[in-house]
């Protein structure tokens, strides 16, 4: 009787799955998603060999001995020590690295990539060359074939696998598209740096295509893979469904016909081709529904995937995620996809495979850190998505807020997906920065010709002037109690009265004194969990829309500056940087109901910014402007908020910060001080370091550092984790059905309801309240926790201190 090699046993009735179901599943979907950017045969290729070692009679063992299958009578195994211990991905690896390496320089090009992408598929991408010199590829490529069971797995390889292989290596296929690919990445006047770096993520897009054909083939999930977005709801109907709630909206003052101006101009905007464009409006002046309108007429012309609305706060993600839904998801099925949590962030658990969420909807609303991570952070959960940035729109609102240390990595990326994945980019703010004016060598973005897509960009601005910014800092700064004076004296003058500080502790100490002398304060932070930061929003707005004229005032981080739609009479804004001075003025006569809205910047006396440097440098580049200002306001148009004032901000804080662009790692980090943008392109310095051992060049044409610069790339400096809070009856309805779940595809569904009841702790936070006790597991080894009712308040969301004067919720 012919063995039947085992590759898994899929959840949740222990089905097996054999090696060459699952080989040849893989391989179609991940041809298919390669397909995108021309390397189909590559994808194939890398789909049928990924699990090739698993024709060992070891792994065989282990497998069978891991879900009780073994037979009794056979010698036992103990599948929990073994179990990551089985090398089963390089021996496929070695099958195509020693068919093809000593052909020609392009052979040993594709071979390297397909072999780096299967050896390195259970574990992230691996360093070609590491900082301290050492080829790891090479060396893993000669392991031992014992150890690597290549020679057993080729002679006990189905036929039909080793055939197709054996095919796709002969045939001169794989390599003329490669060349392809490579002839369009060196076409432009780019760098070589910049070459290498597209070079670089050309590799991680064929990683990423193994990587979601895997987890799909593994999860049985093979005959959905890919089909989501393209068996949708056609994009006429989406825009048939838009477009009637464009026509419904009133146009009852200036503001509203202005922005409706906008829209029209976006949608029209839409016939043109692919590229990378601006949407450059002033706050209040609906970016959000333009660039909706935009992405849904310029996808359906082009053909496109998807729709992608990159977002810098989860408050933004609420709002606007919940709005494109009531518009879009008008009949049964899911159109819009929101992916902001960090449940159980990247680590082995087994709930790993389900919260790896691949990105295959039609509309997607997600944060910078999630699009970023998914281009560069290391592990598999993020970069199993970037096959799907392919042949979408990609909208990045509040583009400003980028940090500014990865503003060469954004920019070749953007580039990148522009130019080899027939995506469209947008870049989406009140207040561009210069993202095409930095270093080229270093990458810079290529926008396209006649980029603004706002009509009339030069009075836009002047016509939508709602506002007016004061300057109130004053020597030795503000008190918190006189800063509580002036907000509220505010909220009794004109209604309303918003105050924006820039830390959660000064917006906690800001309630509280506001609380003394006001009845009615409310309190935002990303303490809160998205559904109750929406509760809190909607009550303001009833409140600033109701009849009932008693003061009002809410106290907020940064979250609400930007795309929350509230219109307050007054704001208060701590000293920060002028793009959110910009941001928060939308907050205030967002619809122009009063003569002139009035915005106070102010200089708290006592601010902890040591652990924000951005806000730090944004701040001090900000003071720099408002001098000026002071000095010569007609050099700005007499507006502090004008396109001159926002351009001089971005010259001064582009030039201080030109260094940093490039996303500095230090020595103590990796041996040497370098940056990710070397380690990801030429890496001159490991390779320099290499040839100080060996005396020899690397035989290598892939040298980057990849484990390396992805283990050292963090989008914020201190990583969050998320934890579910019970917040309401939703919120512990989804905690004790968390814990009682029994089917993975159960737990799944759970946990993406879950991230609207998802808290991001820092490290410090986290440790804090486990050591207090108050996290627990919803099940055994899953890494995701929930947060101890007593913890968690009405008033200011996550707490330290359970015995606080404040109202909980019930567990």
């Amino acid at each position: 009787m012919e063995t039947e090699y085992i590759a898994h046993y899929l959840e949740p009735d222990k089905r097996p799955q054999s090696v060459v179901v699952h080989l040849q599943e893989a391989a179609e979907l991940a041809s298919l998603f390669a397909g995108k950017v021309g390397l189909p045969s590559l994808g194939k290729l890398e789909g049928l060999v990924h699990d090739l070692g698993k024709y060992s009679n070891e792994f065989q063992r282990y497998i069978r001995s891991a879900e009780g299958m073994l037979d009794p009578d056979a010698e036992p195994v103990d599948a929990a020590a073994l179990k990551g211990k089985i090398d089963h991905s390089t021996a496929g690896a070695q099958v195509v690295w020693e068919t093809l390496k000593d052909r020609d320089q392009l052979s040993k090009f594709m071979a390297q990539a397909v072999a780096l992408c299967v050896a390195s598929h259970h574990s992230g991408l691996m360093d070609c060359i590491c900082p301290d010199g050492e080829d790891k590829f090479s060396m893993r490529m000669a392991k031992q074939r014992q150890g690597t069971h290549v020679d057993e797995a080729r002679k006990a390889a189905d036929g039909e696998v080793m055939d197709e292989v054996v095919q796709l290596l002969d045939a001169p296929l794989g390599v003329q598209e490669m060349k392809g690919q490579l002839e369009g990445l060196f076409q432009g006047e780019e760098s070589r740096d910049v070459r290498e770096f597209y070079v670089g993520l050309l590799v991680r897009f064929l990683f990423s295509c193994l990587i979601d054909a895997d987890r799909l083939s593994s999860a049985g999930r093979a005959s959905t893979g890919g089909t989501h977005a393209q068996n949708g709801v056609e994009w006429d109907v989406l825009i048939g469904r838009l477009e009637g709630y464009v026509s419904g909206l009133e146009q009852t003052t200036w503001v509203d016909k202005i922005r409706a101006e906008v829209s029209l101009a976006c949608r029209d905007f839409a016939s043109r081709e692919k590229g990378l464009y601006q949407l450059t409006v002033p706050t209040g002046g609906g970016k959000t529904l333009s660039s909706l309108r935009f992405g849904l007429h310029h996808a359906a012309r082009h053909r496109m995937d998807r729709l992608i609305y990159v977002i810098p706060y989860t408050s933004i993600i609420d709002q606007n995620a919940r709005v494109a839904r009531s518009v879009l998801e008008q009949a049964a099925g899911t159109v819009v996809l929101e992916h902001h949590s960090n449940l159980a962030a990247e680590r082995d658990t087994w709930l790993s495979g389900l919260l790896a969420e691949n990105w295959d909807a039609q509309v997607i609303f997600t944060t910078s850190v999630q699009f970023l991570e998914t281009l560069f952070a290391r592990g598999t959960r993020a970069v199993r998505r970037m096959h799907n940035l392919a042949n979408a729109v990609i909208g990045f609102d509040e583009i400003q807020t980028l940090p500014v240390k990865t503003i060469h990595l954004f920019n070749n990326a953007a580039n990148f997906l522009v130019r080899q994945c027939g995506s469209t980019v947008v870049f989406c703010t009140a207040t561009q920065p210069l993202l095409h004016a930095v270093d080229p060598k270093k990458g810079a973005a290529k926008l396209s010709h006649e980029p603004e897509m706002a009509p009339r960009p030069k009075e836009l601005f002047r016509d939508l002037r709602r506002v007016e910014v004061l300057d109130k800092r004053k020597t030795g700064g503000w008190t918190d109690s006189e800063i509580a004076d002036l907000i509220c004296d505010q909220a009794k003058a004109a209604g309303s009265a918003l105050a924006v500080v820039n830390t959660k502790a000064a917006a906690r100490a800001l309630f509280e004194l506001c609380k003394q002398q006001l009845p009615t304060v409310f309190h935002l932070s990303a303490n809160m969990c998205p559904t109750h930061r929406l509760k809190i929003i909607d009550d303001i707005k009833v409140k600033l829309n109701g009849a009932d004229s008693a003061p009002m005032v809410c106290v907020s981080t940064q979250l609400i500056e930007a795309g929350v739609d509230v219109d307050f009479s007054s704001v208060v804004r701590y000293m920060a940087g002028l793009d959110s001075i910009a941001q928060v003025a939308g907050r205030c006569n967002r619809n122009g109901r009063r003569p002139l809205g009035k915005v106070l910047v102010v200089n708290p006396a006592h601010e902890s910014l040591s652990r924000l440097p951005e806000i730090q440098v944004g701040k001090a580049t900000a003071e720099r402007v408002l001098d000026e200002y002071r000095a010569d306001p007609g050099a700005f148009d007499g507006d502090l908020l004008s396109p001159k004032a926002v351009q001089r901000y971005y010259q001064y804080y582009f030039f201080d910060r030109a260094h940093e662009m490039a996303y500095h790692v230090s020595a103590k980090k990796i041996g040497h001080d370098d940056d990710l943008l070397s380690l990801l392109s030429t890496n001159p310095q490991s390779v320099s370091a290499y040839v100080h051992s060996t005396k020899s060049p690397p035989p290598l044409v892939l040298r980057q550092s990849f484990k390396t610069a992805g283990a050292n790339f963090e989008v914020i400096d201190a990583p969050t984790e998320g934890i579910i809070v019970p917040y309401g009856e939703e919120g512990n309805r989804m905690i004790n059905e968390l814990c009682a779940a029994a089917t993975s595809d159960e737990v799944g569904q759970l946990l993406r309801q879950a991230q609207r009841y998802s808290v991001n702790v820092y490290p410090q936070d986290l440790a804090r309240l486990a050591t207090m006790g108050c996290l627990h597991e919803t099940q055994r080894d899953s890494g995701v926790s929930y947060l101890d009712a007593r913890y968690y308040s009405d008033d200011l969301g996550v707490v330290f201190d359970p015995k606080q004067p404040m109202s909980f919720l019930e567990a």
